[in-house]
């Protein structure tokens, strides 16, 4: 796997290429600001843009707005957001505009290295990784819901997807069975129309519509 990484804060940027690089994950460059960002992933097509939010020159929305751009660059492209904060606006066309995997991590709530490389792997592979409290956020601005044919069961499951929690890993956290998680994700597809396709991944699909709602 070969990786960008684009964070202003040196010691954090080098920690992360060497945490990576004892995965055996490639650093492919380490910037700094969202200009070059956007020229990395150019020139070097990674399988994954670790991105922090804020970075120069205004240090507001830049690394999320040249996340954006990454993607629509790269359709596709698999960015995890590491950072302090939640932008709620660009982060919501962050994680509802298109396919492709997508992460959003609370920095000062990765406790565990082994969580946090789980994430990487995951949102490379094409998943999600959604740090509850952003998720808690941006369901807090009180868009309309466009989810409502869903059960209250449904969008509980729903909301742990987006975690990227495994179906496993949801029958655990509710206490349910395995054959009931499997049944309430099939119910969760057909009521928001996302039927089986050989280019796009459902659960991904699924949980960008819940974090994207209007």
């Amino acid at each position: 796997m070969r990786v960008v990484i684009a964070e202003d804060a040196v010691l954090l940027r080098a920690g992360l290429q060497r945490l990576l690089a004892d995965e055996g994950i490639e650093t492919a460059a380490a910037v700094d600001n969202g200009e070059d960002l956007l020229g990395a992933v150019k020139e070097h097509r990674p399988d994954l843009a670790i991105v922090d939010v804020r970075m120069p020159p205004t240090f507001t929305d830049e690394g999320l707005r040249a996340a954006i751009g990454a993607r629509q660059e790269i359709p596709g492209l698999p960015v995890l957001v590491l950072s302090q904060y939640v932008e709620e606006s660009y982060a919501v066309e962050l994680l509802s505009g298109g396919a492709g995997g997508v992460g959003y991590l609370l920095k000062e709530r990765v406790a565990d290295v082994a969580d946090f490389l789980d994430a990487v792997r995951r949102v490379a592979a094409g998943g999600t990784a959604i740090d509850p409290d952003v998720i808690a956020q941006l369901m807090a601005r009180g868009r309309k819901n466009p989810l409502d044919a869903l059960t209250a069961r449904e969008s509980e499951v729903l909301g742990l997807m987006a975690q990227g929690l495994s179906n496993t890993a949801i029958a655990n956290s509710l206490v349910v069975s395995h054959g009931a998680v499997e049944k309430h994700i099939g119910n969760i597809f057909s009521k928001l129309g996302l039927e089986a396709s050989a280019v796009e991944h459902r659960r991904v699909r699924a949980v960008l519509t819940y974090l994207g709602r209007t």
